[in-house]
């Protein structure tokens, strides 16, 4: 073969292969922003046609406030659930998410608190590109029981050092995240586990009577980082 054409030959394969490289790297990439930041040994979810046999539906998801007027461990779930169910084609930004649990948390804790929530969710940066798949997410709880290590905390705690009506309730659960890559419809999940300090106070109702006299009005203190709850 003429060696100019075995040239043009080898330039033309390799032109060939490293497109290809580049467009596996970028679908690569694009995956990893509907998927989301892993933790240690996640599950290998892969693309489907549509929601997997064991996720929800997901369907758009304003901002919804987180009611305090619940008994503590229904306001931890809900709690969870506001940390977790956003999308980012509704018109609202993570900010917009983060003030429903701001609007719930305890003074004393709100610089802290809000930290806190900041970390589980994407940043203005992220939320834009996230945007740009559609992508959204929603959470199943599992289990949710008061760990044993706040009982020990608790036990060992100096009058005024923990407030009073504190509680610390550490979840489990699935999240469920769903978006586009190009046209087909992508649907991970992977496993979490956290923890939420919420306090509740008893309150008593202004409705009139057959009405419970009594209720907890409940407001958050902190969240554990994700995946490294009390145990």
């Amino acid at each position: 073969m003429d060696p100019t054409a075995r040239r043009r030959r080898t330039v033309l394969i390799a032109t060939i292969v490293g497109g290809l490289i580049l467009l596996l790297l970028i679908g690569v990439g694009v995956y990893g922003l509907i998927r989301g930041p892993q933790t240690t040994e996640p599950d290998d979810p892969t693309p489907t046609d549509g929601p997997t046999a064991t996720s929800p539906t997901l369907v758009p998801a304003e901002p919804e406030p987180v009611v305090a007027l619940r008994g503590p461990e229904d306001f931890a779930v809900a709690v969870a659930e506001a940390l977790f169910t956003w999308d980012t084609s509704s018109g609202y930004g993570p900010a917009d998410y983060a003030q429903m649990l701001a609007d719930v948390t305890a003074d004393t804790e709100a610089d802290g608190a809000a930290s806190d929530v900041r970390a589980y969710l994407p940043t203005a940066e992220v939320w834009a590109q996230l945007r740009t798949h559609q992508t959204r997410q929603q959470l199943t709880i599992d289990t949710i029981e008061i760990p044993a290590a706040w009982d020990d905390a608790v036990a060992q705690a100096v009058p005024g050092q923990i407030p009073d009506g504190a509680v610390a309730y550490t979840i489990t659960g699935t999240r469920y995240r769903a978006g586009y890559w190009g046209t087909d419809p992508v649907t991970t999940t992977q496993p979490v586990a956290f923890t939420v300090f919420l306090t509740c106070t008893p309150e008593r109702n202004p409705a009139p009577p057959p009405a419970d006299p009594i209720s907890d009005t409940c407001l958050l203190l902190r969240l554990s980082q994700l995946d490294n709850p009390l145990r």
